[in-house]
C-alpha cells in the first residue's frame, strides 16, 4: 500500500479536527476567565521570576503559547507591561507550552481517547444552553478538550502502517544520518510545519504521533520539536506588526530567546538525547 493522496487528506482532516478543538478549548477558558486572566497577567509580572511563572501558568491554562504571547504583545503596546516584564512572560510561555506535549504523550497514547471524549460531550453540550455565560464558556472548553482528543485519536489512525511504507522510512533514516546538517534540516522542517498550521501544539502532536508510529527516530523528532519552537514565534511577530516600537521589541525578544535556545541545543542534541 502506497502513501497516497487519501492518506494525506486523512491526516490533514485529523489535524484540522485537533487544531479546532485546541482553539475552542483556548477560547472557552479565556472567555470563562475573562478579565481575571488579564488581571493575573498584569499583576504578577512585577519581577522577572514572577513574570516567568505567570507566562507558564497562563499558557498551561489556556493551552496556547500563541494566545499568551499575543496578549503580552498587546499589553506592551497598550503600556500595561514594560519590555522587561514582557520578556519574563515570553520565557514562561515557552515552558508552559510543553504541558500540551506531556498531556498528549501521557494520555494520548495510553488511553482509548474516545472513552474520554464521548462522556465529555454528554456533560458539556447541556452547558452550552445554560443562561449563565460562564457555564456556557466552560462547556465550550470541555467540548474543545473532547474534540482535541478525538482529533488526536483520528491522527493516530490516519498515519499509515510503517511496514507497508519501507521506502519512505529508509529515506527519512538516510537523511537523518548526515550529522549536524540533518539536524538543521529537520529544525527548518519543524519550523515550516508550525508556520503552516499556526500552532506549535498541533505540530508537536504530528511529531509525537509519527514517533509513536515508528516513522521518526528520536533524534529527528527532537530536531523537529526545536524547529517548532522557532515557528511558533511567527504569531507574536505578526501581532506586533500593527503595534508600537515596544510591542515589536517584545516580539523580537520572544524570537531571539527561541532562536538562541535552539542554536545551542542543535549542537548539544546528541549528548542530550543520550542523557534522556
Amino acid at each position: 500500500m502506497e502513501f497516497g493522496f487519501w492518506d494525506v487528506l486523512q491526516i490533514a482532516g485529523a489535524l484540522a479536527f485537533f487544531v479546532y478543538g485546541m482553539k475552542m478549548m483556548s477560547d472557552g477558558i479565556q472567555r470563562a476567565a475573562g478579565s481575571q486572566l488579564r488581571n493575573i497577567l498584569r499583576s504578577m509580572t512585577k519581577n522577572r521570576y514572577l513574570g516567568v511563572f505567570t507566562g507558564f501558568l497562563t499558557t498551561a491554562l489556556v493551552q496556547s503559547s500563541s494566545a499568551t504571547t499575543v496578549m503580552t504583545v498587546s499589553f506592551v503596546n497598550a503600556g500595561l507591561l514594560s519590555l522587561v516584564e514582557s520578556a519574563g512572560v515570553m520565557m514562561g510561555a515557552n515552558i508552559g507550552t510543553t504541558i500540551t506535549g506531556w498531556i498528549i504523550s501521557i494520555l494520548g497514547f495510553k488511553i482509548k481517547l474516545h472513552t474520554i471524549s464521548i462522556p465529555l460531550f454528554a456533560i458539556a453540550v447541556p452547558m452550552l444552553f445554560s443562561k449563565s455565560g460562564k457555564k456556557k464558556y466552560w462547556g465550550e472548553f470541555l467540548i474543545g478538550f473532547a474534540i482535541l482528543f478525538l482529533g488526536l485519536s483520528y491522527l493516530k489512525g490516519a498515519v499509515p502502517d510503517i511496514k507497508s511504507n519501507p521506502e519512505m522510512l529508509a529515506w527519512i533514516q538516510g537523511f537523518a544520518n548526515s550529522g549536524i546538517f540533518s539536524r538543521i534540516g529537520f529544525v527548518i522542517f519543524g519550523a515550516i510545519i508550525t508556520v503552516v498550521v499556526q500552532s506549535s501544539s498541533a505540530a508537536m502532536a504530528i511529531t509525537l504521533t509519527l514517533v509513536y508510529a515508528g516513522w521518526l527516530p528520536l533524534d529527528v523528532a527532537a530536531a523537529m520539536i526545536l524547529g517548532e519552537n522557532i515557528g511558533t514565534t511567527i504569531t507574536a511577530e505578526l501581532a506586533s506588526l500593527v503595534g508600537n516600537v515596544q510591542a515589536k521589541r517584545s516580539a523580537r525578544i520572544h524570537s531571539m530567546f527561541n532562536i538562541i535556545g535552539v542554536i545551542w541545543m542543535i549542537i548539544a542534541l546528541p549528548w542530550v538525547i543520550q542523557f534522556l
